[in-house]
């Protein structure tokens, strides 16, 4: 009975937290990241303000919630590259292959435009994005050094890192931007590979001569 019973109770913990985060998100989207409380939230879920914290000890991670499936898809590319494409260059194949099709832990452009508005619109999540992407960064050099065998804590691994997160962060907003002012997805597209594919082309040459760009 321990393992029907666990099933149960870890589907239902899933699905309450999905329909917080769904509620959540809907309030996030209508009225703006700022103006929505945690009562609110609970409210529309119907659920107690403690079950919201228990699920989501920070009001941001809410928003955020995706976050971590972001992060595997990224780091699921560079472990299972094809041989001769360096762990650098599988996130600028990762960007191509997300716009050519809808990858849903990324989705990108229009059906992220609110979210990316909703986002700059908040110094809080703001913030708290900052946050995230120094984690990634961490956590990302970890999965550099641990592809081509050498400590985690490697210097080159830490560069490669910081500069190829940089430069999608950038293409990100940028295209984003692009999206905002013209509408046009392929214009924004565009952008976006466009600066992930000069990223990884100053990345290699930053990181020449090491593991990190073997194979470019």
């Amino acid at each position: 009975m321990t393992g029907p019973i666990s099933d149960r109770r870890t589907r239902k913990r899933l699905a309450t937290r999905q329909a917080i985060s769904d509620a959540a998100t809907c309030l996030f989207m209508e009225r703006g990241f700022d103006r929505v409380t945690i009562d609110e939230i609970a409210e529309a879920a119907d659920v107690g303000r403690m079950t919201v914290f228990n699920h989501f000890p920070r009001k941001e991670d809410m928003f955020f919630d995706r976050e971590q499936e972001a992060h595997d898809v990224a780091f699921e590319a560079i472990r299972s590259r094809s041989p001769g494409t360096s762990p650098i260059g599988a996130l600028g194949e990762l960007a191509h292959r997300m716009a050519d099709q809808r990858e849903p832990a990324f989705p990108l452009f229009a059906d992220t435009q609110a979210f990316v508005e909703t986002a700059q619109a908040s110094e809080a999540l703001k913030a708290r994005a900052r946050q995230m992407r120094d984690d990634f960064v961490r956590a990302l050099a970890v999965v550099f050094a641990e592809a081509v065998g050498r400590p985690s804590d490697d210097a080159d691994a830490s560069l490669a890192a910081a500069l190829i997160t940089s430069a999608w962060s950038t293409a990100f907003v940028q295209s984003h931007a692009k999206m905002g002012e013209t509408g046009d997805l392929d214009a924004a597209k565009g952008t976006f590979l466009a600066l992930v594919d000069r990223g990884v082309r100053g990345t290699h040459a930053a990181l020449s001569g090491t593991p990190y760009a073997a194979g470019s």
